[in-house]
């Protein structure tokens, strides 16, 4: 090795990892066989971030600098056979931004050591890098609290003609999350058409946006879970879960040149439709402690006036309903002519699974099991194949009620699908003679 033997950077007790605001202390070390001649030796430690247009490309277009800080261990002299060891500290930044690794640009923090010589003589020079955690507290992100929800209707065309509408409603049970949690999502699926969809997934996804002249978005895909497809006709509840992976948190704060967000995206193969739940990945979880509970609204009172007296005394300038025809005498119990999705009953909601509403079609999870250091999710529970639900009941007379009538679990599947529907005899012109009586009726 010539004249000089060793020549390193040790962090005082093997530490890689520091926080904004705190001091990195250590030393140089430099073992000379020979005697050499140097006019300085020189320590720096700076934090720096590039971005670029090339995948794994160093040559960056844009940079942008943190700190750059330089002190001189040993003056102008010869440094004798021998080892010697130079102590350093540098004081880091409040305002440095975490440190970060991607396809398109880096954040960078390293201390470097020069050893410079006289003229004509080799310079020798030698780095180490350390990492750098700004922690995201979750409970100070605005907006974190609540459940995270959306829905999309998408017109269902099968070769070129439109056979219906498929209502899709996503949720998951937080908004924010830290590696090792669980991503409860919940899926509901009501095909409002006479075509069977192509299968449910759900991924969590990660964008990270490089400022450039032209911006850059890297998006990849961290953890998917797959499930089943939803028959004409049927409306479908999937419930999955995802665990979180380590992954960087989404607030890079301090930096200017690199954004990174996390959402989970639920999307059906066929039709094409597709919704989005942004979510934050942080370092401290969520602390339910620090945000109190809404506070409940008192139950009315038996003296306290009904909806219906309300609307009464509001007049006719506010009608929550236009008002209803009057019903011909004793018609026949028909099925409702409208297939938009209705509330379902308590029970429903709770079941774990996702159990068909309609029937026993099978909507088992495609996913598998891997471990959660490799970006994985965990498995979730299966569809029951031989549990069935039943269609909707017709509807009592007067208003309808918060939620569809939906038959007990164990009723008879007898109800007809929503796209077979019996004659409406009160808007449509046939029969020309009225509809039996309810006497005539039991007569018969």
């Amino acid at each position: 090795m010539g004249k000089l033997q060793k020549f390193d950077i040790a962090f005082d007790s093997n530490k890689v990892v520091y926080s904004p605001g705190e001091s990195i202390t250590g030393t140089v070390t430099v073992k000379v066989g020979q005697a050499l001649p140097c006019k300085a030796i020189k320590v720096s430690c700076n934090g720096f971030c590039g971005v670029t247009s090339k995948v794994n490309d160093t040559a960056w277009t844009v940079e942008e600098q943190y700190f750059n800080s330089t002190v001189s261990v040993a003056d102008k002299g010869t440094l004798k056979p021998a080892e010697h060891t130079f102590p350093f500290k540098f004081l880091i930044p409040a305002t440095a931004p975490t440190s970060f690794e991607g396809n398109y640009g880096k954040i960078v923090y390293r201390v470097r050591a020069f050893i410079e010589t006289p003229r004509f003589a080799k310079d020798y020079n030698t780095e180490k890098a350390f990492f750098l955690l700004s922690l995201l507290n979750l409970n100070e992100v605005p907006d974190i609290w609540g459940a995270c929800s959306t829905a999309v209707t998408q017109q269902f065309t099968y070769m070129l003609v439109k056979t219906g509408t498929v209502v899709l409603k996503a949720a998951a049970d937080m908004k924010g999350y830290t590696p090792g949690q669980i991503i409860q999502v919940t899926v509901s699926i009501h095909n409002q058409s006479g075509k069977t969809t192509g299968n449910m997934a759900a991924s969590l996804m990660q964008r990270v946006t490089y400022e450039t002249k032209r911006p850059t978005h890297d998006v990849r895909t961290i953890a998917e879970v797959e499930g089943g497809a939803v028959k004409a006709g049927k409306e479908v509840e999937w419930k999955e879960q995802i665990i979180v992976p380590p992954l960087p948190q989404s607030s890079l704060a301090g930096c200017e040149l690199i954004k990174i967000e996390y959402f989970i995206k639920v999307s059906l193969k066929s039709p094409d439709v597709m919704t989005t739940l942004p979510i934050h990945i942080g370092n401290v979880s969520l602390d339910k402690k620090l945000h109190p509970p809404k506070k409940a609204s008192p139950p009315p009172s038996e003296d306290a006036p009904t909806d219906s007296a309300v609307a009464t005394a509001a007049g006719p300038s506010t009608p929550s309903m236009p008002p209803r025809p009057a019903p011909k005498p004793a018609p026949r119990a028909r099925a409702s002519s409208h297939n938009s999705p209705s509330a379902p009953p308590a029970d429903y909601l709770g079941a774990e699974g996702g159990t068909p509403m309609s029937d026993g079609f099978p909507n088992k999870r495609q996913s598998q099991l891997v471990s959660p250091n490799a970006f994985s999710y965990a498995p979730g529970l299966f569809f029951s194949q031989n549990q069935q639900h039943n269609g909707p009941n017709a509807p009592p007379a007067g208003p309808p009620p918060a939620t569809a009538p939906y038959p007990p679990l164990n009723a008879a599947n007898s109800m007809p699908t929503p796209l077979i529907l019996p004659p409406d005899y009160i808007t449509s012109a046939y029969p020309q003679e009225a509809p039996p009586s309810y006497n005539e009726s039991c007569n018969t």
